[in-house]
């Protein structure tokens, strides 16, 4: 019988809607339920695509024993991560305090009025029942002891969260800095940050890249092409399909954890795009254009928008789908194919994987190329009739805006419409669907949208996208958008001290507001904002958005200063910042005016902004009171605000922004 999860919008709720467990999904009528029992909570917190989630569902969420014991002496509560990230956060910071680490599954006890007593992250069958037994007995026999640990635990994070960090701007010496830092930790031998596991760092290396046309820094350069070769040639990267896993286990990006997730993918298109803009790269462009296939064909939601993960697991076993044997190979593309792929794909009858299984390496390019796309294609034929992992089809706002700003802007850079297509048919739904009474939701599932309300990443990241959307297409409805969006963000997130609480200032109360200057996996909502209000100020004039963009950038600067490792989007805004605005505005809609759009795209000036259209077009600041030159298409380029004379020759344009 299905428990209350069962009408969830969330595909990571609705995967335990039939457990014994009796689940209720976060809301207040559940910790009144704990009340009006007198019983703690049990919350457990994970995801849909998350492979120990699964391990803790089935050896104790499906299992009768530990549902009883649950039942009996706790409320408990099932929370998607990705659908309620100020849940995970608030939460997660108890956990990594209290432990030292965190992860998920996380796994928390709280009182009735929500401050965690206990937290920690999975644990196996055995260790649950005692931890569930233990935490019984001491709430029965020694509850002041339970209630004032957990009223200690929640006030020592309240007034972690109420410190205020100074403001640290960070000028060029900084940022020189943040890349003298990096260089120290970067791994010379395999690329990437630190040592196993290895996350793709796509903040950090756009950051470096942006040092890297800001300064000329070959140094900053070398990071990110060791990086992005390294990560493009290993396992971790679907050589038959195209898209990033979300990390490796090993420091040589051979071993994948198999999940792939939206916004990894969506962030390293933009990566390698810029890479092949900056170099010519050959790798770089063919990464960019499959990752932006694999986005299309396999996250895309029949609404437009994307989904958020495919699973790390297919039918229980992690990466089923995509791990080979040389005898497998053999079968599909006969001996001597088989043999030759096996040799260039580093298949061996070892294994590199597990269970004498492979996971693909494409080390070096195959000298025939010809052969390698029919081998590639038959690969991708076979596989695609294994079994396939799950797909997580919640559609999160900001994990689209980031996809909207990189299939505009590879649509734009690669001259494909299908992208710029897909991007603003993206939008359109997001807008839409999501954006309900004027405010942004977190989630949508089969065009229904979610009930959570949106944090400060989907307002910065929704304004991101469209930003990048209109300039990309000129379509002048998205400027429109993106600055209603970015006004809800300073209203309502704002924390009165340049920086930028997670939630919003009429969200629902936990027991503490959380705010966070660090970027992860993902930028989060205070550097993603900075990033938007610094974009709108260069296409608008608005000094005022400007000054709210640096302060935000200050507010994280002091962090950007310790560990640059986790400041990427922050220090990315930072160069955009020192080296702008640079301000370009395409007049004229004739063949001459694409010739000098295309001009204009192919700069890597990270301080860049685009308009494009007819002259005095209307809601395009940057296009009023500049005209044709003598009947004619022309660009103007503008640094500051101080505008150079109008050129006409595609040549002229490119030495002009080649100074800057």
């Amino acid at each position: 019988m299905a428990n209350r999860l069962a009408t969830a919008t969330s595909p990571y709720l609705l995967q335990h809607a039939d457990n014994p467990v009796d689940w209720w999904p976060w809301s207040e009528e559940a910790f009144a339920e704990a009340r009006r029992r007198d019983v703690p909570v049990l919350l457990s917190v994970g995801y849909a695509a998350c492979h120990w989630c699964h391990v803790m569902a089935h050896q104790s969420f499906e299992d009768e024993e530990v549902a009883a014991l649950v039942n009996e002496g706790f409320v408990a509560v099932k929370v998607d991560r990705e659908e309620r990230p100020d849940v995970d956060a608030v939460y997660m910071t108890a956990t990594t305090a209290m432990n030292g680490q965190g992860g998920w599954p996380m796994t928390a006890l709280l009182t009735p009025s929500g401050e965690p007593f206990f937290t920690g992250t999975y644990f196996p069958k055995a260790g649950f029942l005692q931890l569930l037994a233990a935490v019984q007995d001491a709430w029965l026999t020694r509850r002041e002891e339970v209630v004032a640990a957990g009223d200690r635990i929640a006030g020592a994070l309240r007034e972690a969260v109420a410190r205020s960090t100074p403001p640290a701007p960070l000028d060029a010496a900084a940022l020189d800095q943040a890349e003298e830092q990096l260089a120290g930790a970067f791994d010379h031998q395999h690329g990437g940050f630190g040592r196993a596991p290895k996350f793709p760092p796509s903040m950090v290396l756009e950051a470096l890249l942006r040092h890297h046309a800001r300064t000329g820094s070959t140094r900053a350069l070398d990071m990110v092409e060791r990086t992005c070769e390294a990560m493009a040639r290993g396992g971790m990267y679907d050589q038959v399909g195209g898209g990033f896993a979300r990390y490796a286990v090993d420091a040589a990006w051979v071993v994948p954890h198999f999940e792939k997730m939206l916004y990894d993918n969506a962030q390293l298109l933009r990566v390698y795009l810029h890479l092949w803009r900056a170099t010519g790269s050959v790798l770089a462009q063919r990464v960019s254009r499959e990752t932006a296939d694999f986005l299309l064909r396999e996250l895309r939601t029949p609404e437009g928008g994307f989904a958020s993960a495919l699973d790390a697991d297919t039918d229980g076993i992690e990466g089923l789908t995509y791990a080979w044997t040389p005898q497998q190979l053999v079968e599909v593309l006969g001996p001597e194919d088989g043999h030759r792929a096996a040799q260039l794909l580093h298949v061996t009858e070892a294994g590199t994987f597990e269970h004498g299984m492979s996971t693909l390496q494409l080390r070096a390019d195959p000298p025939d190329p010809a052969w390698w796309a029919d081998v590639r294609a038959r690969l991708k034929e076979a596989r695609d009739l294994r079994p396939q992992p799950a797909r997580d089809d919640k559609v999160v706002t900001a994990w689209n805006g980031l996809a909207i700003a990189a299939l505009a802007e590879a649509g734009a850079l690669l001259d494909d419409p299908a992208l710029l297509e897909a991007a603003a048919r993206c939008a359109r739904f997001v807008v839409d669907t999501h954006v309900v009474e004027g405010r942004p939701r977190r989630t949508s599932r089969d065009g229904r949208v979610g009930e959570a309300a949106g944090v400060a990443d989907d307002h910065g990241d929704l304004a991101e996208g469209l930003l990048a959307l209109h300039q990309a297409t000129g379509d002048p409805q998205w400027l429109e958008v993106a600055g209603t969006v970015l006004d809800l963000a300073l209203t309502h997130f704002a924390d009165g001290r340049g920086g930028f609480h997670d939630t919003a200032d009429d969200a629902e109360e936990l027991f503490t507001r959380p705010r966070s200057d660090a970027d992860n996996a993902e930028p989060c909502g205070q550097s993603s904002i900075a990033h938007a209000l610094l974009t709108w100020s260069a296409l608008t004039g608005s000094a005022e958005h400007r000054e709210r963009a640096d302060a935000a950038i200050a507010a994280a600067g002091a962090l950007a200063g310790r560990d640059p490792r986790f400041a990427g989007w922050t220090l990315a805004a930072a160069e955009a910042s020192l080296a702008g605005p640079l301000q370009v505005a395409v007049v004229g809609e004739d063949a001459h005016a694409g010739a000098l759009l295309d001009v204009a795209r192919r700069s890597s000036s990270p301080g860049l902004v685009l308009a494009a259209g007819a002259p005095d077009a209307p809601g395009i600041p940057l296009l009023a009171d500049r005209p044709l030159v003598a009947g004619g298409s022309a660009a103007y380029v503008c640094r500051g605000f101080v505008c150079d004379a109008p050129v006409t020759d595609a040549a002229a344009l490119r030495e002009a922004l080649a100074r800057g």
